[in-house]
């Protein structure tokens, strides 16, 4: 029997949304206009007819930001008294009951005063996405939980409020807010991000240019990084089995001989000059004795210690779970090393390689001759 309109109506109805989309206005550095950016964005959907209201934003006596906050509603925040004082922090609940599409949230590593409902700002984040409500928020790069101490080596200030970095990666989109350092050192002399008794002092401390330059690599890296992420998914969900070589991912083959400690210092320069993302794997095909497992166990630490990813795999042979790790990884470059051998080893070994190249997808192949033993 044919399906009425009504029942075509139904069966074409996009699925219903689960929860809300976070996205992230990241930036290096305070001032490099992260939310003004989010606030522009925010005014531009709502012209198109989207229902958005600010949680919080935060202007810091910033004239641009001022002159935006007004053309977006605001939900009242919650006054909470601590000590004393009395303090405003966003209201969770009221953004809830007021169910907008999107909501703006400023400074996502903020740590709410005690009384709050959350103790951190991200976790309020956290209950507006299970609310279904989308999320536009801003975060610099110091505030990442493992960027965190890396930051304060470069700038020697110590970074207290921080978000996890699991956060980050639940976010659906995030954006770098880019400018370059001697911009936002220009931005700062005009007194556009610091009233003017701060900024002699500031452009000598956290913004020297030297400290912008390491924070901005720290933060286009980390964007990277996620990109990065987004299409390995994208090509799992896909079942693309070719390599897309956007970045170069090499593998270098390890076993217990001391000499492998020499493929992978070889390999760590390759990766290093590349970029790369570096692999070491072993493939564990027959037993072995107490003593080459800790030679074996020493030579991942080495790779560890230079970079790479130690990995161990479980395979008959060591072609097709090298071929098979190749495919799931979409590594671009493989490593294997040769010692001048005669006789059945050679053969094996050549055997081996060539078993590899049947079976592994389109992939570049060094092959690293050794001292013999």
């Amino acid at each position: 029997m044919p399906k009425t309109p009504e029942e075509w109506l139904a069966v074409s109805k996009p699925p219903e949304k689960t929860k809300g989309i976070l996205k992230l206005f990241l930036g290096y550095a305070p001032g490099v206009g992260k939310t003004y950016s989010m606030l522009s964005e925010a005014i531009r959907r709502k012209g198109r007819g989207e229902d958005l209201a600010i949680g919080v934003v935060e202007t810091h006596g910033r004239k641009g930001i001022a002159e935006l906050v007004p053309q977006l509603e605001s939900i009242p925040r919650r006054k909470i008294d601590y000590k004393g004082t009395i303090f405003e922090e966003m209201d969770t609940d009221a953004i809830i009951a007021r169910n907008p599409q999107v909501v703006l949230v400023d400074e996502l590593a903020h740590t709410n005063i005690p009384g709050s409902k959350h103790r951190k700002r991200y976790e309020d984040v956290l209950e507006l996405i299970e609310a279904k409500i989308d999320v536009l928020s801003t975060l610099n790069i110091q505030h990442i939980e493992s960027i965190a101490p890396t930051v304060r080596a470069i700038t020697g200030v110590q970074v207290r409020e921080t978000v996890p970095d699991w956060v980050l990666q639940m976010a659906d989109e995030t954006v770098m807010i880019d400018l370059t350092p001697e911009a936002l050192q220009n931005r700062m002399k005009r007194g556009d991000v610091y009233g003017g008794e701060k900024v002699e002092q500031a452009l000598k401390n956290f913004f020297r240019r030297g400290n912008l330059i390491a924070l901005r690599e720290l933060a286009l890296r980390q964007v990277a990084e996620q990109v990065d992420r987004s299409l390995e998914s994208y090509m799992v969900e896909k079942d693309i089995r070719e390599s897309w070589a956007v970045r170069e991912r090499i593998a270098v083959c390890i076993s217990g001989n001391p000499k492998a400690q020499y493929l992978v210092a070889r390999a760590a320069r390759m990766a290093r000059r590349m970029d790369a993302e570096l692999y070491a794997i072993h493939v564990d095909d027959r037993p072995v004795d107490e003593q080459s497992e800790k030679a074996l166990v020493a030579n991942l630490q080495f790779a560890e210690s230079l970079g790479a990813k130690p990995v161990r795999l479980k395979g008959e042979n060591i072609a097709d779970a090298t071929a098979q790790f190749v495919r799931d990884k979409h590594v671009t470059q493989v490593i294997f090393g040769r010692s001048a051998v005669e006789g059945w080893r050679k053969l094996r070994y050549m055997n081996a390689i060539n078993r590899f190249l049947r079976d592994a997808p389109a992939v570049d192949v060094h092959i690293v001759t050794q001292e013999p033993d």
